[in-house]
């Protein structure tokens, strides 16, 4: 598998895994569920693209990776795009269900990709602490 593709499916799993957990399911599964799926998400690519790409699935991670000079700036700028076009696609693909969700789904009032502040946190945790909110 070519490395480039290796990121962007990894990024992808990740995003899904994740975000998708915490969009589609989040107040069944709770924080723990949520981690988890973060955690085995990552678990996964490690050992599944981490022997062809380094897994870095993170373009802060590649650039950490570029600034210690362990790769080169045209693999950190390829692994940087094929990273953004895979968590893009996966965004594309949890919104896609989301909407199938009885009742439809409307991004402006759950907040997909929301900051995670005032009403768009959690039990609206720092509700009130930010001027505007």
């Amino acid at each position: 598998m070519n490395k480039y593709l290796a990121e962007l499916v990894g990024t992808f799993v990740l995003v899904f895994g994740g975000v998708g957990s915490a969009v589609l399911a989040g107040s069944h599964i709770g924080f723990a569920g949520i981690s988890l799926a973060f955690g085995l998400s990552l678990l996964a690519m490690v050992y599944t693209i981490g022997p062809i790409s380094g897994c870095h699935v993170n373009p802060a991670v590649t650039l950490g990776v570029l600034l210690a000079k362990k790769i080169n700036i045209r693999d950190a700028g390829m692994y940087m795009v094929a990273q953004v076009i895979g968590a893009v696609i996966a965004s594309g693909v949890i919104l896609l269900i989301a909407n199938g969700a009885p009742g439809g789904y409307s991004a402006p009032v759950s907040g997909l990709g929301a900051d995670g502040y005032g009403l768009h946190s959690p039990g609206s945790l720092f509700a009130g602490c930010w001027p505007g909110r």
